[in-house]
């Protein structure tokens, strides 16, 4: 018997309203709550409710022999409260048939691990407490933002008290051994770990509807047939991708949802394989071999590193801006600020600044609101500003009787208020020669430009069968996308 995990990350971050320089001091509230609610409603019609109702119809079909995992975002989950509690109530019947596992993440689906070990385990906690207050699990299975792992995240997630963790088979940590198998942290070998086999979960994330693949049109048959020629000794299949595949980057126009209805049926007709959940496969499988990850992985873009969120000045400025002020942060008793921390972290705003315009570029531009990295980055860093300037005046009313009275105490106060105006103020300058700098290397993009078929994409390494034929098809994806601007403008994420 060998095993196929279904893995589904679903995250939406919280969207930032455009916040001017001008509105610092004066404007607290950060979020553009029509695009956000806007984008949440679209992609639970398109996307959540429609594969919802068709997993629960497998399941119902199938019973024990079909199950998929999740990881739902705490941001994500806030909002289905806020826009789609339909959403959420559908999560909790699939939850209910117990066939579906739920692992644990970040709450804000952030980048803490890299930065803040306190931070990363208290959003860790919120977010299980949050799983288990809503579908009644409490997950041994855990999931890092985007799949980033290494060495040292899985000391943190092994002390967290998880059993495994999921991360990118990446090519360049694998080398000639396969995903295809259990293994285990170098570090922590009690910590197991699955791999993502990403030429088979890219051919249905990414290249589904790639009328230049010279593997289109895929259906169930010949997907089953590729399992079908894995090394029998091979022992389990990680399909792990976006739940935004299923109707929304793959629209129901392409079959995707037929494709999804089909593919049981012909797995355990067919094949040896069977459905499991990730903690079944851990508990059916030995690991194999210890993997060492000492410089951090993901399954984004075709490099499976970090560069899509910290890979320019303006992203690790912005990263390191908002981490310096935790401490801050932690002296406050305010539930707004500490909100308004968790949204911050998400790794969306640091996704926004990326540009890499080449290979990678046009996925970035896909989940991008902004015209340009630099308006991510400006608009980013004038909210932190603000939230800054509300963090010490919530410590500076916390004063109570130390509220300075002299007038050489007050003298002194506005000397410091003075110099960190002046320090915003030369900010101001290097982000406007900064600017000029930038902007003629960026290219210009239109707003919401999207394309139905993404074959640049997170895992935009992962190439057609043939090259000759995949360097044609990124012609034709290139011609595709100018075709589809308006269709699927301001979607997704």
């Amino acid at each position: 018997m060998r095993a196929i995990v279904f893995y589904f990350q679903v995250h939406q971050p919280f969207r930032l309203k455009r916040y001017r320089f001008f509105n610092i001091g004066s404007d607290h509230y950060y979020y553009n709550d029509f695009s956000n609610k806007n984008v949440m409603q679209k992609v639970a019609q398109k996307c959540y409710l429609p594969t919802n109702a068709l997993l629960l119809e497998l399941i119902e079909r199938y019973k024990d022999n079909f199950k998929v995992a999740f990881s739902i975002s705490g941001t994500a989950i806030d909002q289905f409260q806020m826009y789609a509690p339909e959403v959420l109530e559908s999560f909790k019947k699939l939850a209910a048939t117990g066939n579906v596992e739920f692992l644990d993440e970040t709450y804000a689906h952030s980048l803490a691990a890299l930065k803040s070990p306190q931070e990363f385990r208290r959003q860790v906690k919120l977010h299980r407490d949050k799983i288990k207050e809503l579908f009644g699990q409490e997950p041994r299975i855990f999931r890092n933002t985007e799949l980033i792992y290494s060495d040292d995240i899985a000391r943190q997630v092994y002390e967290m008290g998880y059993e495994a963790i999921l991360t990118e088979g990446a090519k360049h940590v694998l080398g000639w051994r396969s995903p295809n198998f259990v293994y285990y942290a170098g570090p922590v070998p009690k910590l197991k770990l699955l791999l993502k086999n990403y030429q088979l979960s890219d051919d249905i994330a990414f290249r589904f509807s790639n009328r230049a693949w010279d593997q289109w049109p895929l259906t169930a048959e010949k997907y089953v047939s590729w399992l079908k020629q894995i090394d029998p000794k091979h022992e389990v299949v990680n399909l792990f991708m976006d739940y935004e595949t299923f109707g929304e980057h793959q629209w129901a126009e392409t079959g995707i949802f037929e494709f999804m209805r089909a593919l049981p049926y012909f797995v355990l007709k067919e094949t040896d394989f069977k459905f499991l959940t990730p903690s079944e496969a851990i508990n059916t499988f030995q690991p194999v071999a210890p993997i060492h990850v000492p410089n951090p992985i993901s399954w984004a873009d075709e490099a499976r590193d970090l560069t899509a969120w910290l890979g320019n000045e303006m992203q690790q400025e912005a990263f390191d801006k908002i981490y310096s002020l935790e401490n801050l942060v932690k002296k406050c008793d305010d539930k707004e600020i500490w909100k308004d921390w968790l949204y911050l972290q998400t790794s969306d705003h640091f996704y926004y600044m990326c540009t890499k315009y080449f290979a990678d570029g046009d996925v970035h531009m896909y989940f991008n609101p902004y015209d340009t990295p630099y308006d991510a980055f400006i608009n980013y860093m004038n909210v932190v500003s603000d939230f800054e300037l509300r963090l010490k005046q919530n410590l500076f009313t916390a004063f109570g009787d130390n509220e300075p009275k002299t007038e050489e105490e007050i003298k002194q106060l506005i000397d410091k208020y003075k110099a960190e105006l002046a320090r915003l103020e030369k900010k101001l300058k290097t982000m406007t020669e900064a600017k000029e700098n930038v902007e003629p290397l960026v290219k210009t993009k239109t707003r919401g430009r999207t394309t139905k078929t993404k074959t640049t994409s997170k895992s935009s390494s992962a190439k057609s069968r043939t090259k000759t034929k995949a360097t044609t098809g990124k012609k034709s994806t290139t011609t595709k996308k100018k075709s589809t601007t308006k269709k699927k403008k301001d979607s997704g994420k």
